[in-house]
């Protein structure tokens, strides 16, 4: 009898403690499950993604005194120039890449490019499709007509009834569509230059910082000049949504900002004047 209540007892104390070794699995699971987001946000970091192939893919178009190329065909001006820096500032290095400027959207996400950094304006449609950065330059919207007939576009309402060339997806566009402006849309802004230039537009609406480094005296458009400002707005660099490299180019800003090294690019293409302090 003995024997049996000692086996009984054993028996018991083996299944009481295969127990608690069954109820203790769940609880050494824990760390495991709360360590998995932590590997997502890792994989999803465009940080990451960027320092680890080794580029930092720009998408532009042809934009001076932004982004423009020199007659070696590097890729120059102040927005090129600040990226070659932040890059350079990441580790990794800056590649250019023109795109259609209506599709810059498709090109993030499809990560055709790494950022849009081209004088884009911060337009509610932007910074509700992109991660952007904070502004760093002032611009407006302005209408370029040929110098000879100025004086007759000096406001709005002389504009009605001219035909307009503009880029398409751009601050120029939705200024034209806002005042109800007959207008054709062309790929870049440097394409509705050269339809005023022509005569097959009657007048161009483009960014005041381009305007004043490639219209007026001394450009190869000497005979068109600018007239009425539309409007006041900022430009800022966007990224795909939700990407942490907005919040290092911020920090890249500030940087540079203190120590001159922005100002002196700036300056270097004249549009110092239009820098918005970090």
């Amino acid at each position: 009898m003995k024997k049996l209540l000692a086996m009984t007892l054993t028996l018991a104390m083996v299944l009481s403690m295969a127990a608690c070794g069954n109820s203790a699995a769940p609880a050494s699971n824990e760390p495991a499950e709360t360590a998995a987001p932590a590997g997502t946000a890792a994989a999803d970091s465009d940080l990451a993604y960027v320092q680890g192939k080794g580029t930092l893919v720009v998408g532009i178009t042809e934009f001076e005194p932004m982004d423009y190329q020199d007659e070696n065909g590097e890729w120059i001006g102040f927005d090129a120039d600040m990226a070659k820096a932040f890059a350079e500032s990441l580790g990794v290095n800056a590649e250019f890449i023109v795109i259609d400027w209506d599709n810059k959207v498709l090109e993030l996400d499809g990560k055709t490019i790494d950022c849009v950094w081209n004088g884009m304006t911060l337009s509610d449609e932007v910074t509700s499709a992109m991660e952007c950065s904070n502004a760093y330059c002032n611009n407006a919207q302005v209408v370029i007509v040929p110098a000879d007939v100025a004086d007759q576009y000096q406001d709005t309402d002389s504009l009605s009834g001219l035909s307009f060339a503009v880029e398409a997806g751009s601050a120029g566009e939705q200024q034209a569509q806002a005042l109800g402006l007959s207008c054709t849309a062309v790929t870049a802004q440097a394409d509705a230059l050269m339809e005023v230039a022509a005569g097959t537009s009657d007048a161009a609406i483009i960014d005041s910082l381009m305007a004043g480094a490639m219209v007026g005296e001394g450009t190869g458009y000497a005979d068109l000049t600018y007239t009425i400002g539309l409007n006041s707005e900022e430009y800022g660099v966007g990224f795909r949504k939700g990407s942490d490299l907005a919040a290092a180019l911020n920090d890249f800003f500030k940087a540079s900002y203190a120590d001159g090294s922005m100002k002196t690019c700036a300056e270097t293409y004249g549009v110092q004047a239009a820098l918005i302090e970090q």
